[in-house]
């Protein structure tokens, strides 16, 4: 199995938050592929309430993002502190300042320590994922550390740095990954106000997300997960009712699925999930997904084709692609229903 393939034109990267490019929050725009029939249609994302219907439960993740990046002193390096392990360890990733952005750095040695603003250290302990992923140890507690002296991560399609602010979604409450849990980005207080009194109901899991450099296409890593009694309650209930579970990101997806035990109800579940979705294992509690557009051969495929089905994924990327989308953290969004 192969994910789909296609060529993203540069111009077609959203270079900055829809802020920065006169929208609101919720004002970009909402591509829509129906699974049954194949159609698709093109809205704003505050068309969402109205697409929706009552009884569906909209799935959603409340991490916050972190800081995670911080300059090497005296380096032309940075370090991006992506996920922490079960083990109490951290994966961290060196990257090369090039410019206003930076690229992948392959000149980690194990062993060696990287002296940090403010006097602290990290040091590599092992390779971890193909060489860009270490273990870590550091002389600090991290996310203190980082509350002081990171700074978002950004790759070099967004050629300025934006305050941490605008790598929130509104759901955010628990400190912890290290890139923005992006497909929540267009919700504002008022669509959830709207999804409520249309009868769609919110309800939250919790998933760290670690690094997802664009250039690497990575399977995902370990990461931190927690879905509540009263989300596992509330989607079964759902579910029997005949209601719609709508994940928002490939993180809610992950951390809904790694919660389902062996009848193939949800339940209380916390801890690390690897789980990686593909169209052979599909999805078990997963009826539909809203999620920005991803790169060309990014792993992140595998799980939209499993919901959507390949020939309605390639469709709608195409689609996408000719009606001038646009993609990443700052960009559109993809609704893939049932």
């Amino acid at each position: 199995m192969t994910v789909p393939t296609f060529t993203l034109p540069p111009e077609l990267e959203a270079h900055e938050p829809p802020e920065a490019r006169g929208l609101a929050r919720d004002g970009v725009r909402l591509l829509l592929g129906h699974v049954k029939g194949g159609e698709i249609g093109h809205h704003r994302f505050t068309d969402l309430p109205r697409l929706l219907r009552p009884g569906d439960v909209v799935v959603v993740n409340t991490s916050a993002t972190l800081p995670a990046a911080v300059p090497v002193v005296g380096a032309g390096l940075m370090v991006h502190f992506s996920t922490q392990l079960a083990t109490g360890e951290w994966l961290v990733e060196l990257r090369e300042l090039a410019g206003k952005a930076t690229r992948p750095y392959d000149g980690g040695v194990a062993g060696q320590r990287y002296p940090l603003p403010g006097g602290g250290s990290v040091r590599l302990r092992a390779p971890y994922s193909r060489g860009r992923l270490w273990t870590a140890v550091m002389d600090f507690e991290v996310l203190p550390y980082l509350r002081r002296h990171g700074q978002p991560i950004r790759y070099s399609y967004v050629p300025r740095q934006w305050p941490l602010a605008y790598y929130q979604t509104v759901f955010a409450r628990a400190p912890g990954s290290a890139e923005m849990p992006s497909a929540g980005r267009p919700f504002s207080d008022r669509v959830v106000t709207q999804l409520n009194a249309a009868g769609v109901l919110l309800v939250p899991v919790l998933l760290h997300t670690g690094v997802a450099s664009p250039e690497a296409h990575e399977r995902p890593y370990p990461e931190r997960f927690w879905v509540s009694a009263s989300t596992a309650r509330v989607v079964t209930q759902a579910r029997a009712a005949g209601g719609r579970v709508i994940a928002v990101g490939t993180t809610a997806v992950r951390a809904l699925e790694s919660a389902v035990n062996a009848d193939g109800d949800v339940v209380e579940a916390s801890g690390w999930t690897d789980l990686v979705v593909t169209p052979e294992r599909g999805v078990r509690v997963v009826d539909g997904l809203l999620t920005g557009f991803h790169e060309p051969r990014a792993s992140h495929l595998d799980l939209l084709e499993t919901v959507a089905g390949r020939p309605l994924l390639d469709r709608m990327y195409e689609s996408a692609i000719a009606e001038r989308y646009l993609w990443h953290e700052f960009g559109d969004v993809n609704l893939i229903l049932p």
